[in-house]
């Protein structure tokens, strides 16, 4: 959305932008859905605990105009079953529910166009989801790091990680310390360079033969 979008929409649908803090929840499991929430600044991170406490990132937002969370609506779902956080300090816009579920004989010209969108991002969603399983799929941890670097490396063949290393582990269904031994490995192999949060590529037909 653009600037003059995000006015229109604060006036029209009577949605609000709100801070958060790093680490801050934006919504709970068992929360029931009230808004559609869109990132305007920061990050935001998906997570799931399982009954034992086991912490998994169900998936990580940074670019501005990004939902998340928005499915429970559209599937009047009594409640989220994920989870949200700031990952970083982050502005979110909170579009009441009603403005998208209920838009009415006559929906604004800004509503067609937001609910058009959503068709393109549950698309996507799906598609990111499919290449999750694809990564969880994987028999090893060195496995799950080569499927997800090729399914992520940029132009440069490099990935530029959105999140810290424990939530990477998390992503993973990996343990941190096994996760930063076996990165370390791939390194020591030819396989990686880690730099930072870059995983730069250093042998792409390796990869993909792991």
């Amino acid at each position: 959305m653009t600037e003059e979008e995000i006015e229109l929409c604060l006036k029209e649908a009577k949605a609000d932008i709100v801070g958060f803090r790093k680490g801050e929840t934006i919504f709970n499991q068992g929360d029931t859905p009230r808004y559609i929430t869109m990132l305007v600044e920061g990050s935001v991170s998906i997570g799931n605990d399982s009954v034992n406490g086991k912490r998994s990132i169900m998936g990580m937002f940074s670019n501005p105009g990004e939902l998340f969370g928005e499915v429970f609506l559209f599937l009047n779902h009594n409640e989220y079953v994920n989870y949200a956080y700031a990952s970083s300090p982050s502005k979110i816009l909170e579009i009441p529910k009603e403005y998208l579920t209920r838009p009415g004989a006559n929906p604004s010209a800004l509503q067609s166009r937001m609910l058009s969108n959503m068709i393109t991002i549950f698309a996507e969603r799906t598609f990111y989801l499919n290449n999750r399983l694809q990564v969880l799929s994987c028999s090893t941890l060195r496995q799950k790091i080569a499927r997800f670097i090729l399914q992520n490396m940029n132009e440069r063949d490099r990935v530029t990680l959105k999140m810290s290393r424990e939530e990477f582990a998390d992503f993973l269904n990996a343990a941190r310390p096994s996760l930063s031994r076996e990165l370390m490995k791939m390194q020591d192999d030819g396989f990686i360079k880690v730099v930072r949060k870059d995983l730069i590529v250093k042998n792409i037909e390796g990869l993909k033969s792991l």
